[in-house]
């Protein structure tokens, strides 16, 4: 109950620097004021004060009390008192992210790796860290030993390196989910490639299978679990048949389940599960469920790609940040992730389901959406002809925030009327309210379409 307070009394002041109630400068309520406000402690209170102190959001003055610092680093939406509808924003819900449980484990990581800061370490990441997420990988249905797991500056680097190192089968062409998500899809540039359209319950598969013989694939890059943009995921059944394809014909799978510690469904298995012996490599990021910043991945390597893996790994940055990776470490060990993680999950099953409710209710005929279970990412196609660049500029003038698919395509898959929606930045209350503002606009758009007003 006092960390709740603790953490109330730090929201309390940061909403009231937000909306311009506490000016730059001016003195904050006295620590008993507060104290009496929040029906807590004055050492509680106190806690909060030094924290905000710590982050440079407020100053103490000697016998006189805390004050608001000049550059609050804060933006401060309110004053104007519009609200905006940020179905753009694709980051964890700052409400979700675990800054004060992180920042304890970042001050362990110091005391306890400073002799590490003064040389350089393993390659391939933190042993301890890695034996810490061999563990933790468990419970995704991932059993490997710790040697094959490279700790990674974020998965987009794994990604960036497996698209460039050469592989046992001699192949050169990258096979990809179409859409995929705009940082692979930039990565794959200047490099053979092909695409195959993701449905509902992931590829088809006899279209999988005729690419997969006929042509030179490397690997096959899928994100089987809340597919990012779509938010759908592959049935256990499909993994399983890709998997075999794979093996039949000499491909590769590299697996991003950068959301799968959100899959509430334990039945639900990756397609390393089917394949754990070298044929799936599998990635996976903390940035979507922990803090963006930390920038932290890993890869599940077979034994046969470690050693150029390692040689590209030194090349790219020699080795991940150790304070972080340290961080990570105890995160892991100490059972902070798990509960987090468990807070985060019904988070997002809830905007989910806010979401479903809200296109159910107000889409209009001949738009088609996902409706996926994570509440993370889902896509919107709109009635022709009309054009997604068009309809981001008339939302944008209703404070509705969105952004088109395109970058998500390759050329020979470019779509122009697709939009994505996160609603990870989206207060629950507004989820309802955004969706109808942009199914009215749609609406708007269609009746201007059929008397001849031209959108682009």
């Amino acid at each position: 109950m006092p960390h709740a307070k603790f953490e109330e009394i730090i929201r309390h002041i940061e909403e009231l620097a937000e909306s311009g109630n506490l000016k730059p400068g001016s003195r904050l309520p006295s620590i008993r004021i507060l104290a009496n406000e929040f029906s807590c402690s004055l050492n509680t209170v106190i806690k909060a004060y030094k924290e905000l102190e710590f982050s440079h959001k407020i100053y103490a003055v000697s016998k006189s009390g805390y004050y608001l610092v000049e550059d609050f680093p804060y933006k401060r939406q309110a004053g104007s008192r519009v609200t905006v509808y940020d179905f753009l924003s694709a980051g964890p819900d700052k409400h979700a992210m675990p800054y004060l449980d992180y920042k304890h484990c970042m001050n362990l990581a110091i005391d306890r790796y400073k002799e590490d800061m003064f040389t350089y370490s393993d390659l391939l990441g933190l042993p301890s860290l890695r034996e810490e997420l061999a563990r933790h990988l468990r419970d995704l249905q991932v059993f490997t030993d710790p040697s094959r797991i490279a700790v990674t500056t974020g998965s987009q680097q794994a990604l960036h390196l497996l698209i460039r190192q050469p592989f046992p089968n001699g192949k050169q062409t990258i096979l990809t989910e179409q859409p995929a998500h705009p940082s692979f899809i930039e990565s794959v540039k200047n490099q053979p490639c092909l695409g195959i359209d993701i449905g509902r319950d992931g590829p088809d598969l006899e279209r999988l299978e005729s690419i997969f013989q006929k042509e030179d694939i490397k690997f096959f890059y899928a994100v089987s679990r809340f597919h990012n943009p779509t938010g759908h995921s592959y049935t256990n059944e499909g993994r399983r048949k890709i998997v075999e394809l794979a093996q039949r014909y000499d491909v590769y799978i590299v697996e991003d389940d950068y959301m799968g510690d959100l899959d509430p469904d334990l039945k639900q298995d990756p397609m390393f599960a089917y394949q754990p012996n070298g044929r799936v490599i599998y990635t996976k990021s903390f940035s979507k469920t922990l803090l963006p910043g930390l920038r932290l991945g890993l890869a599940v390597l077979p034994p046969e790609l470690i050693e150029g893996f390692t040689r590209a790994k030194f090349a790219a940055d020699v080795h991940t940040p150790v304070i972080t990776q340290g961080a990570l470490e105890i995160y892991l060990k100490n059972g902070m992730f798990d509960a987090h993680i468990e807070k985060t999950r019904k988070l997002y099953r809830k905007k989910g389901d806010l979401l479903r409710v809200a296109y159910r209710a107000f889409m209009p005929e001949g738009t088609f959406y996902t409706c996926p279970t994570s509440g993370f990412y889902s896509t919107v196609r709109l009635p022709s002809p009309l054009k997604a660049d068009g309809l981001i500029l008339r939302l944008k003038e209703r404070n509705v925030l969105a952004q088109s698919t395109e970058s998500m395509y390759l050329e020979d898959f470019m779509r122009h009327d697709e939009l994505r929606l996160s609603v990870s930045h989206v207060e629950n209350r507004m989820i309802g309210e955004g969706i109808e503002l942009m199914a009215e606009t749609i609406q708007d758009m269609v009746k201007e379409r059929k008397k001849g007003v031209i959108w682009s």
